[in-house]
């Protein structure tokens, strides 16, 4: 953090997100530690959303009121799934009965924000299973509830040895088609691709990047997106990977994996890729805001979209239409350049 402030001096920090597997290792006081040292180096908005991720398989009694008091308000659980067998096969470490008892103890520590993680078309999953999976989870009554679609990611162990049973493109359809319905059923209304929240409970950290909001990403492989001077310079960075190495050099410019700067050409491309995902779309100021280019740059790739049925335009925004939200990769790819 010290080594980056030069970056983000004069800004006001509007959410804080505690990520990247299992930071619930980190003990409460240490979370402390990094949060009060933080504020005193920012401006930290009132009332600012603070995520902890938590692996329910890592969760320990006691350990969520100590959180609470550091200053985290919101805890995102990567349950996956509430079907032991699922589990086994995604090869997690934590059963149902943990995931749901970590849950509980977080509400008893007065834990109101939560959000479950949960994935669906799982090797050998159908879509009884799937639904299943949502009703254990509309048990707990989060706020905030993440149902994305398993990827096989290249370099994974699932990506080596693809598991049996995955079902196919229909079949993941019809459960996506189901789990939406079911879930609007249960007052979880979906403001993106994957995310749902119950009485306007949206993940503010989420928000901004899918809005191509700046962020400031701390930490061993953290990754970040920093908006500067009056050319609007768009900067991406990351840090170095593994932790060891990351520390040892935490205090030089070492510690940076690399950078790279987001060209005007790329620009409406990246816009998209995070906008679009967004069922309210997104308003012509803000791509210019976010961009720094004007909005007539991407005028032919809008007509494009709007002529196949994908985006409608209402004075200054865009929407994704039911069928664009299906094709979402597909819009996207018309603002890709080559």
């Amino acid at each position: 953090l010290e080594q980056d402030l030069p970056l983000v001096w004069g800004r006001t920090i509007t959410s804080v997100f505690f990520g990247g597997g299992t930071p619930s290792l980190f003990p409460p006081a240490a979370i402390d530690r990094f949060l009060s040292a933080a504020a005193a180096r920012l401006r930290f908005a009132p009332g600012l959303e603070i995520t902890l991720e938590t692996n329910p398989g890592t969760a320990e009694h006691g350990a969520f009121p100590a959180y609470a008091a550091a200053g985290v308000n919101r805890l995102s659980f990567g349950v996956q799934s509430f079907d032991d067998g699922c589990l086994t096969r995604l090869g997690r470490i934590h059963d149902s009965a943990q995931a749901e008892r970590a849950v509980r103890l977080a509400q008893d520590a007065g834990f109101g924000n939560i959000n479950l993680d949960l994935m669906y078309a799982l090797p050998q999953q159908s879509l009884a299973m799937a639904e299943h999976d949502l009703r254990r989870a509309f048990a707990l009554a989060p706020t905030h509830i993440s149902h994305y679609q398993l990827t096989i990611e290249p370099n994974t162990l699932f990506a080596a040895r693809v598991p049996a049973g995955i079902p196919d493109d229909d079949a993941a359809y019809d459960i996506q088609e189901h789990c939406q319905a079911l879930l609007a059923e249960h007052s979880y209304a979906q403001y993106e691709v994957s995310a749902y929240a119950r009485d306007g409970n949206t993940c503010a950290h989420n928000l901004n990047y899918w809005r191509f909001g700046d962020y400031l990403g701390i930490g061993a492989g953290a990754h970040g997106k920093i908006t500067s001077g009056a050319e609007q310079t768009l900067l991406r960075r990351f840090k170095r990977k593994h932790p060891s190495d990351y520390l040892r050099h935490a205090a030089s410019a070492e510690r940076i994996g690399g950078d790279s700067v987001i060209e005007p050409a790329q620009r409406p491309f990246e816009f998209m890729l995070n906008a679009l995902r967004l069922v309210e779309g997104f308003s012509l100021r803000l791509f210019e805001q976010r961009t720094g280019l004007a909005r007539h740059v991407i005028a032919g790739e809008l007509a494009a979209a709007q002529a196949h049925g994908w985006i409608a335009i209402d004075g200054e925004q865009i929407t994704p239409t039911a069928l664009g939200r299906r094709f979402t990769n597909d819009v996207i790819l018309l603002f890709l350049k080559d």
